[in-house]
């Protein structure tokens, strides 16, 4: 069941261009916000301002849920992820290559945009601890949850298309 969950959602996150994460505000209110991502198997990365709310919310404390759905024709297709995890800064420079060449290759706009100034943008990295999976074919609200520990990110990490991650350690 466990590898049939995290199937379906490797599939919705392919399905969705956009995600809503939510961090902890300094003052414990949370802050959800969208953002556009790409995934390498149940890892997920995307972009924020280098100074913006989101990362130092994320600095300070790197606990973070998201959800995504993609679009559907009416209620009986309504999928969605629901996820909480860690969120880490990407500071080595070969993973923020690959992940600024996986966005553009998504999002070929991206190419055409200018920051201002160089180091404005940077790259965070979620690693699901705990996802629900939403299907609505299997009845109204139909929700399975699934917990994640490192071994079923390493499972994952074999089956993925890039190799180029730095291991994050654990056992």
């Amino acid at each position: 069941m466990k590898d049939v969950l995290e199937t379906k959602a490797v599939e919705i996150m392919t399905a969705c261009k956009d995600m809503a994460i939510a961090t902890l505000r300094e003052d414990g209110f949370p802050q959800a916000t969208t953002v556009s991502f790409v995934h390498d198997g149940l890892e997920i990365f995307f972009g924020v301002g280098a100074t913006s709310q989101k990362a130092r919310n994320m600095r300070r404390d790197n606990r973070v849920s998201i959800t995504m759905t993609p679009p559907y024709e009416d209620w009986s297709g309504i999928r969605g992820l629901s996820l909480a995890g860690h969120a880490a800064e990407m500071t080595a420079p070969g993973e923020i290559s690959e992940i600024a060449r996986l966005m553009i290759q998504r999002f070929p706009q991206v190419s055409g945009m200018e920051l201002a100034e160089r180091g404005e943008a940077v790259f965070f990295r979620v690693i699901p601890t705990v996802m629900s999976v939403l299907d609505y074919s299997k009845g109204f609200g139909h929700t399975d949850m699934v917990r994640l520990d490192d071994s079923d990110i390493a499972e994952n990490l074999e089956s993925m298309q890039h190799k180029w991650l730095i291991p994050t350690g654990g056992g």
